[in-house]
């Protein structure tokens, strides 16, 4: 009986500290699977919390299962990107471990937008998943088929970390 008091006492505590988003200061981690045409990647991200409401970060991808009549090079496949986020969760009065994060991002092939959905289920793990979208590419020419890999339209699902 004390076993189970114990782990329910532990679970409760667990999910009841949990928080999507705590403001300046926070750092949160996330990695997984990014889903698109013509292929599928691993990106992550990791964000700074300046404000708050307000983070700042960095993101990353890889497109892997590319078909090989793309001929798509590592410069293809690779892409880096600085981003703004503004989380509304408290702004909203969810859930706190729930948090809705719209934002912008500035990469190496095109400017665009992302919304964002992260669930903690403990003080330390959570999932996600986000949409983004380019509203503006860099290239101004007709894309070849390589180079539309990180200019459309991206979904990723994955696993978030308070570090």
């Amino acid at each position: 009986m004390k076993q189970l008091l114990f782990i329910f006492c532990f679970f409760y505590f667990s999910v009841c500290i949990a928080q999507s988003y705590s403001g300046k200061g926070d750092v949160k981690f996330q990695v997984g699977a990014q889903f698109q045409e013509e292929g599928t990647g691993i990106g992550a991200s990791l964000d700074f919390g300046f404000g708050e409401n307000i983070s700042l970060g960095v993101f990353s991808s890889y497109v892997l299962n590319v078909d090989e009549i793309l001929g798509a090079e590592f410069q293809d496949r690779f892409e880096l990107q600085g981003r703004f986020n503004a989380h509304l969760g408290n702004v909203l009065n969810i859930d706190p471990n729930f948090d809705v994060y719209p934002g912008l991002y500035v990469g190496l092939r095109n400017f665009g937008g992302h919304l964002g959905l992260r669930y903690f289920f403990t003080s330390g793990f959570g999932v996600f998943t986000e949409l983004r979208a380019p509203f503006s590419k860099y290239n101004t020419e007709a894309l070849t088929p390589a180079e539309q890999l990180n200019n459309q339209f991206t979904m990723s699902v994955g696993a978030s970390f308070n570090l």
